[in-house]
């Protein structure tokens, strides 16, 4: 996940560290501070559908774009890319947008994104040369961000990203669009207590307590 972000164009300073737990302090020390973004990875089970569907049953279709939205969101139109999704949303948004290097591919589709609805976003992710390459790339090293096109995956990607405004924002390219869980205070990372609570903890307990998932930060680099 680092060498393909870093590819694309995210400062070396910031990587992907695994997360080996969400309540032990001993291991949650191992992470860097501050962490910017959460990837969490979960097999799709029927109560995931069940609760996706009942929560984007009211909701109007997301239709935000340019300066002003806080987050960008990337709606899912590449079959089985929901990995790639998922770390463009967590480096394209919060306080790593800020450490994309000029002049890169993730700069460029940053900006050629911004103005862009979303259906014109995926357009655009669909016919990225950039996009295709490091999902390409990824897939024949083996990466689990990248499965082949036509496999069939139970594996689903969902990111949790810190915005400017201090929101904590749930990014999953499936959905209508970004979906906002809550305030978090300016000391508070996308791993506080706070940030676990309103989001990857709440998602996990409306699981029954299903534990086979993932769970990795985006934050500085220990090399």
């Amino acid at each position: 996940m680092t060498s393909l972000v870093h590819k694309l164009g995210l400062s070396p300073t910031l990587a992907f560290h695994d997360v080996y737990s969400l309540d032990d302090p001993s291991l949650l020390a191992f992470v860097p501070r501050p962490v910017y973004a959460l990837l969490l990875v979960f097999p799709v089970t029927s109560t995931y559908e069940d609760a996706r569907r009942a929560e984007d049953e009211p909701l109007p279709e997301y239709t935000g774009s340019g300066e002003g939205e806080e987050v960008i969101w990337l709606r899912q139109t590449i079959r089985n890319a929901c990995g790639m999704m998922g770390l463009l949303h967590s480096v394209c948004n919060g306080a790593a947008r800020e450490m994309v290097g000029p002049e890169t591919d993730l700069a460029k589709l940053i900006h050629d994104a911004l103005p862009l609805v979303p259906a014109s976003r995926a357009k655009l992710l669909e016919t990225s040369p950039a996009i295709a390459r490091a999902h390409a790339s990824a897939a024949a090293q083996g990466d689990t961000a990248a499965p082949n096109a036509d496999a069939n995956v139970d594996l689903h990607f969902v990111a949790f990203v810190k915005s400017a405004r201090n929101n904590l924002w749930e990014l999953d390219g499936r959905r209508k669009g970004p979906l906002n869980r809550g305030q978090l205070s300016d000391a508070d990372d996308a791993l506080s207590e706070e940030a676990l609570d309103l989001g990857v903890r709440r998602f996990l307990k409306r699981e029954g307590g299903d534990m086979r998932f993932s769970l990795v930060a985006l934050a500085p680099s220990m090399d």
